[in-house]
């Protein structure tokens, strides 16, 4: 069950991170009641273990895929994640359940809650929002200081002193690196209205800019870290077989950010595999780009790691 992860795995045990969270863009389900949505994807309950082999201890579910197999899919994901003792957050069998938060405990350090929420402009159906009485993910009307605004509410109603807290949120479209203003109108209001930690941005099918706000972490778009896309044509300037994985350091105290180091990998046959230098300089390149835009830069460690700073603190 570990083969998937490759060489994410040593990565995994030399950070040792009290965390390891990811967004789960499939259903786990045998169900059979397709929704005519184009592209569809669903895992075999079975191989769900692969997930207990990286140590994975929480995933978003709010996103464009987890109910690409009905309603009956996304009942059969949440059991399987369930048994397996995998926290989730962002789709549930009622609306109150969808915007529950995953809760989880670090021994010794405190507690990491993560809310999660997904978007239509990424693709979600509108009509797979969660009700109060039926299944759905926990969708986000839009970005404006409303639901802003409503999201803080959740947060403060939860959060108590010393909480890590996450925003993950499914949004925007699949390529591109453009970040629209209300996009970062509204990380920003979160971290100054409900006082997050780190912003998890995802649905791009590749990493996109990484900014520092009041000491706290916005990653707009973290990428695929792990697809079946090899062979698709049309997009390969945005190197998409290659991904990251984020190793964020939070005080556990203040909830601000110490520091940022990714390590980059790249996906072939369906397995996670340690890029050549020119790709991890290649990543290292167009995210400093991306990242100047927001005070921010990136450098390409001496073991091809990429280190996110801000040269105003240097």
């Amino acid at each position: 069950m570990d083969y998937v992860w490759g060489a994410a795995l040593d990565e995994w045990r030399r950070a040792d991170p009290d965390l390891r969270f990811i967004n789960l863009e499939t259903s786990i389900t045998r169900s059979e009641a397709y929704e005519p949505k184009g592209i569809n994807y669903r895992m075999s309950p079975e191989n769900a273990a692969c997930l207990l082999a990286a140590g994975i201890d929480g995933c978003s579910l709010a996103n464009n895929h987890v109910l690409d197999w009905g309603e009956a899919g996304l009942i059969e994901t949440l059991q399987v994640l369930g048994r397996y003792g995998i926290a989730t957050a962002g789709a549930g069998r009622s609306l109150a359940e969808a915007r529950t938060p995953a809760i989880l405990e670090i021994a010794g350090k405190g507690r990491v809650i993560v809310f999660s929420y997904a978007m239509t402009t990424s693709g979600t159906p509108p009509d797979w929002a969660a009700t109060p009485a039926g299944p759905g993910v926990n969708l986000l009307p839009d970005l404006s200081e409303a639901t802003a605004n409503q999201v803080a509410g959740q947060v403060r109603a939860i959060k108590q002193p010393g909480d890590v807290v996450i925003a993950s949120i499914h949004w925007g479209p699949n390529w591109g690196y453009a970040i629209p203003d209300e996009r970062r109108r509204f990380a920003h209001a979160l971290i100054d209205r409900a006082g997050i930690s780190v912003l998890h941005g995802h649905s791009s099918h590749h990493p996109v800019a990484i900014e520092r706000y009041r000491n706290r972490l916005i990653l707009y778009g973290c990428g695929d870290f792990l697809n079946d896309y090899e062979g698709i044509a049309g997009y390969e300037e945005f190197r998409s077989d290659l991904s990251l994985m984020y190793f964020a350091t939070v005080d556990a105290v203040t909830g601000d950010l110490m520091g940022l180091e990714m390590t980059p990998l790249q996906i072939r046959r369906f397995r996670l595999h340690r890029p050549t230098h020119e790709d991890a300089q290649w990543l290292q390149h167009t995210l400093d780009r991306e990242c100047r835009r927001f005070g921010s830069r990136i450098r390409l460690s001496p073991e091809d790691r990429l280190v996110f700073f801000d040269p105003a603190r240097r």
